[in-house]
């Protein structure tokens, strides 16, 4: 268990009872609990499976390469038109979690497989998994803006959107984006250190609040 998850569903305002059902499942897996993107991440073999995506109006296991799944339930989702290889299973409350336990855990076995034997698909990288609407309309205005993000990483990408998209308000959302938009321009990603201290680059891992603890 990821202490960082443990703290991260502890403080959850919105879905805590989901986050909990699908951990103890995750957990039940081979599967290697991680914090990504600022969100729990699944991986076997350092290789990335599943990701909680928590949304407005539904909440999501994404599956990295879901698109390989045989997807015998036929329950997979694809995000997005633009979308290729990630698929997401959907849920509305912990009670459909707990009544597809069965079957989360036959496609996340698939999933680890399919990693496992380097079956994945090779015609496109994976593009975000979801779309803000409030970021498009700043594109619009703002080329440079979108030049610099359309020139991130796909996994920068994606978690930049997953947190400006977890704002309910459309305020926030724009908040949030202009709050990122000097890392974005510098090619920074949203979980990636800028101070030099952590011990796990690119990634923060809160060193520099230890540094700032003990001053």
């Amino acid at each position: 268990m990821n202490p960082t998850v443990t703290q991260y569903i502890a403080s959850a305002k919105h879905w805590k009872e989901e986050l909990q059902a699908i951990r103890e499942i995750l957990l039940e897996t081979e599967l290697i609990e991680d914090f990504k993107w600022r969100t729990p991440c699944y991986t076997h073999n350092n290789k990335n499976i599943v990701i909680i995506a928590p949304f407005k109006e539904y909440f999501a296991l994404a599956f990295f390469n879901g698109a390989a799944i045989s997807d015998c339930g036929k329950l997979l989702i694809k995000a997005g038109a633009n979308t290729q290889s990630g698929r997401q299973l959907r849920f509305k409350d912990s009670k459909e979690i707990l009544n597809q336990k069965a079957i989360i855990k036959k496609y996340i076995k698939e999933a680890i497989s399919i990693q496992s034997t380097n079956i994945v698909e090779t015609t496109k990288p994976a593009v975000p998994l979801v779309e803000v609407q409030e970021l498009n309309t700043i594109f619009k205005s703002d080329v440079a803006f979108k030049k610099a993000f359309l020139a991130l990483t796909p996994g920068k990408q994606r978690g930049y959107l997953i947190y400006f998209s977890g704002a309910k308000q459309a305020e926030t959302r724009v908040t949030r984006i202009e709050k990122y938009r000097d890392r974005i321009l510098a090619g920074i990603g949203i979980t990636d250190c800028t101070c030099g201290l952590s011990k796990r680059m690119p990634n923060c891992d809160g060193s520099h609040k230890l540094r700032t603890e003990t001053r």
